[in-house]
């Protein structure tokens, strides 16, 4: 018997070791490496690549890689990323040659975005960072042109990476669960423009991922036929905001009682466009704006949205932040009015607040700047049009709690 408990033990210890060894080989080597391929495609550049490009980056690209304080894609920390992931940081991806990507080719851009797969090192991306294996060869082309262009987003920026600190468990589930993709044997074709069902569904499923995000959990979604993620549009899944507040996404199914099934088109639209419901509500962060896409555009993935099956499903309440026993009335309206889900409680979240005092030292031109932003930013600011949806007695009180908040990060 003594006999058997000790070949028990021995068995468990060289489980125990193999399990650590295992462990710490993760631990310390990161992110698997797989092969490369060499892709020779040129994109050539054009205008309507280039606008096309940038209409497309900035909905996929440039909330992750902006960073608030320099405004270029020179990368920042993903405060939406859940903590269990690690903390993480987006690269610059201007053109600069050694911090950026202006030394890379096409072909490398190409094979980056298609597989996930770093075509300078053979390391695998972390999970969060978006790989585009549905969308069509010439969106992304364009894609390609824009960060090829002269946009001042991407111009030379000598401004370093930071390097991210994923988690064991990111980098466990980067070799189980995560794996790269193929990089695709034959050409992706674009849609049928003219069909809005089968237009709408290539734009939701194959560009913007917006069923990922709507489904009822990023562990039940199927990469590679999105319709048998679980609860497909029903909404669930747990967002983050800039705070690190649960915003949990809704329900978008033509449910009439949970979902968007007595929204008109116009409604869809609109709501797309402005950043509020049909009901006057703000669209939390990390929701986007897609006032960047034609109406014809949201149009069709509207009509996509009506052929996905109906889903009862209540929305789940999303997290709010609270404002202090000592908070000002300025502070209380902006996070009653949802302003804290961009800027942050410090002003320095998704855009920076915190210079606004210094670049606007007139009340009146800043309250200005909050009721119409497209004056100041240009109509394809992704800021709110807050006139007429904010209480012209409250616009002081925001304005005073702004200029607080840069005057307390020493800005």
């Amino acid at each position: 018997m003594k006999k058997i408990f000790r070949w028990i033990g021995i068995i468990l210890g060289v489980i125990v070791i193999a399990a650590a060894s295992i462990a710490a080989y993760i631990h310390f080597t990161g992110f698997p490496s797989y092969d490369m391929q060499t892709i020779t495609t040129k994109v050539e550049s054009t205008p309507a690549r280039i606008e096309r490009g940038r209409t497309l980056a900035m909905m996929l690209c440039v909330e992750c890689h902006r960073n608030a304080e320099t405004q270029l894609l020179t990368g920042t920390q993903l405060k939406d990323l859940p903590e269990e992931f690690g903390v993480a940081y987006s690269r610059n991806i201007t053109q600069h040659p050694i911090k950026g990507i202006g030394q890379w080719s096409d072909g490398e851009l190409l094979w980056l975005l298609r597989t996930g797969i770093h075509p300078k090192t053979g390391k695998y991306l972390p999970p969060w960072m978006p790989k585009f294996i549905r969308m069509s060869d010439e969106d992304l082309h364009s894609i390609i042109a824009f960060l090829r262009s002269d946009d001042p987003m991407v111009q030379p920026a000598d401004v370093d990476n930071i390097e991210s600190q994923p988690s064991f468990l990111a980098k466990f589930l980067a070799r189980v669960a995560f794996k790269p993709f193929e990089y695709p044997s034959a050409p992706i074709a674009p849609p049928d423009t003219n069909n809005p069902i089968e237009h709408g569904k290539y734009l939701a499923n194959g560009v913007f991922d917006c069923y990922a995000c709507h489904s009822g959990d990023f562990k039940t979604m199927n990469v590679f036929s999105p319709e048998l993620s679980g609860d497909y549009y029903a909404g669930g899944n747990k967002m983050l905001d800039v705070n690190r507040m649960l915003v949990p996404s809704v329900n978008i199914t033509p449910d009439k009682e949970t979902g968007i099934g007595n929204w008109t088109e116009q409604d869809f639209i609109n709501a797309m466009k402005t950043g509020f419901r049909p009901d006057g509500s703000l669209m939390r962060y990390p929701m986007g704006r897609f006032h960047r896409l034609t109406d014809t555009e949201i149009r069709h993935i509207y009509a996509f949205l009506r052929t996905v099956p109906p889903i009862k499903k209540a929305n789940m309440k999303a997290e709010n932040v609270q404002p202090s026993s000592s908070a000002t009335l300025g502070e209380k309206q902006y996070i009653q009015y949802g302003c804290v889900g961009c800027h942050g409680t410090t002003g320095l979240g998704y855009a920076d607040l915190q210079k606004a005092h210094k670049k606007y030292p007139s009340d009146s031109v800043l309250a200005d700047v909050i009721l119409h932003p497209k004056i100041y930013f240009g109509p394809l600011t992704t800021m709110p049009t807050w006139e007429g949806r904010i209480n012209p007695n409250h616009v002081p009180n925001i304005v005073a709690h702004v200029r607080e908040l840069g005057k307390k990060s020493g800005q």
